[in-house]
């Protein structure tokens, strides 16, 4: 597994029935992409849920490289970065997969949080800490999905849930999900990923 995400961080005063537009128009383009395991078409809008900002921000749950390299040299991604200009493309290495109780098609909202690997660490405790975690967050009340993820170049762990609800038990940044793409859904590798 391998997760990605880019942002597109628009003015405060952008009209976001743009974004939900093009969201609601476009979307289900990916609906059968081959590799694809999810993609969660989020969004958070100035003033609501506590976010500081309008932004549009996919994240991706890949199954193979070769469908992620696809989307983001055969097509898929251009039309993005010809609207908005081509944003960096965060990428992470998965660690950690888990269905949760509630069905994909009721996810409404998403957490991303991110926080650095401590210098010095052991990183095979640390990791199964990350994994631990994406099991307790699937676990939970409205959980869809939870996955843990690690950037070894910034040293960043990043765990990412999705939610059916929007008072999630997890911290981070809270995304409202305007679409969901889940043709791989059931070949995400569950468990821990080494």
């Amino acid at each position: 597994m391998h997760a990605l995400q880019y942002e597109v961080t628009l003015p405060a005063d952008y009209d976001m029935a743009v974004i939900r537009d093009r969201v609601d128009r476009l979307g289900h383009l990916l609906d059968d992409w081959d590799g694809l395991g999810v993609k969660a078409y989020l969004i958070r809008e100035r003033g609501r849920y506590g976010s500081p900002v309008n932004q549009y921000a996919p994240f991706y749950l890949w199954n193979s490289f070769d469908g992620m390299n696809h989307f983001l040299w055969g097509g898929g991604f251009q039309g993005l970065s010809n609207d908005f200009g081509r944003p960096p493309v965060r990428q992470w290495t998965g660690l950690a997969y888990e269905r949760g109780p509630a069905a994909p098609a009721s996810a409404a909202f998403a957490v991303r949080h991110r926080q650095p690997v401590p210098e010095g660490v052991e990183l095979g405790p640390f990791m199964e800490a990350a994994v631990a975690e994406a099991v307790r967050l699937a676990g939970e009340d409205g959980a869809v999905l939870a996955a843990a993820a690690v950037d070894a170049h910034r040293w960043e762990l990043t765990h990412f849930s999705l939610w059916d609800h929007e008072s999630p038990k997890a911290e981070g940044d809270l995304f409202q999900v305007r679409h969901l793409s889940a043709p791989g859904l059931d070949r995400l590798p569950r468990g821990r990923q080494w």
